[in-house]
């Protein structure tokens, strides 16, 4: 009995063995099976790939860098308000004071001073008097040179204006003497007032009186004194004091 039920069992076991090789068999062919198909299955075709384009790069401005400009850690000396300093322009200092010209044929000589009763001397053209350089001596004036630029002057802004202050002050000096210059009226025999003219304004009444006279020998007026419509200027020169009338516009 004991024999016969191991034989039975011996034969479930054998048959659980057979029907497990079977299925093994059977996934086998089935795993064979797919695997040729999916080798013999046409590839798909891939789809085209997505190719992404950047958008294209703005103008390049300077002010986009401003914040570099600015706040460069590395730079103390960023300053984005650029502060332009313009120089005070240079004042001209007064010009000469001009008291005559010679010529002795070679070139023009004038009497020059650095400064209103300072001390006169002759320059040439090319010297240098101060801070101005004598460029030319023209008909109307003297033109000078000073930073660089031409400073043209007429003899009547040059001259020493101190000397016809000094001058005008003993004006009243010589007021009698202009006042014995006047005509002198005699009454004539119908009681009416003639005017006597002398001789020698009669003879010059056609004539134009000139600008300019020199002193006659013996001349004691003080200067400044005013006669028959000149007055009388004395000014200093390196040959001596020259004396000379003026007329009075």
């Amino acid at each position: 009995m004991r024999k016969r039920n191991l034989i039975v069992v011996n034969l479930l076991l054998l048959g659980l063995i057979g029907l497990g090789a079977w299925r093994l068999k059977v996934m086998y062919d089935e795993r064979l099976r797919r695997q040729t198909e999916f080798l013999r299955a046409p590839a798909p075709a891939a789809p085209p790939p997505v190719v992404l384009i950047p958008p294209p790069a703005g103008q390049v401005s300077a002010a986009n860098y401003l914040d570099v400009a600015t706040k460069l850690p590395f730079s103390k000396d960023r300053n984005p308000t650029v502060i332009q300093e313009v120089a005070a322009p240079k004042p001209m200092p007064a010009l000469p004071r001009y008291y005559g010209m010679m010529n002795f044929g070679d070139a023009p000589r004038i009497i020059l001073a650095p400064a209103p009763g300072g001390k006169q001397k002759s320059y040439l053209i090319g010297d240098t008097i101060g801070e101005f350089k004598l460029v030319r001596a023209e008909q109307a004036g003297l033109v000078f040179s000073w930073d660089g630029k031409e400073v043209p002057a007429r003899y009547e802004e040059l001259r020493d204006k101190s000397e016809e202050k000094q001058a005008a002050a003993p004006a009243a000096v010589g007021a009698a003497p202009a006042a014995s210059a006047q005509p002198a009226q005699t009454p004539a025999p119908g009681g009416a007032a003639v005017t006597a003219v002398s001789t020698q304004e009669s003879k010059d009444a056609g004539a134009e009186a000139p600008s300019t006279k020199p002193c006659v020998s013996g001349d004691n007026s003080p200067a400044g004194a005013v006669v028959d419509g000149y007055r009388k200027l004395l000014t200093r020169t390196p040959f001596g004091q020259n004396c000379r009338w003026e007329k009075i516009n």
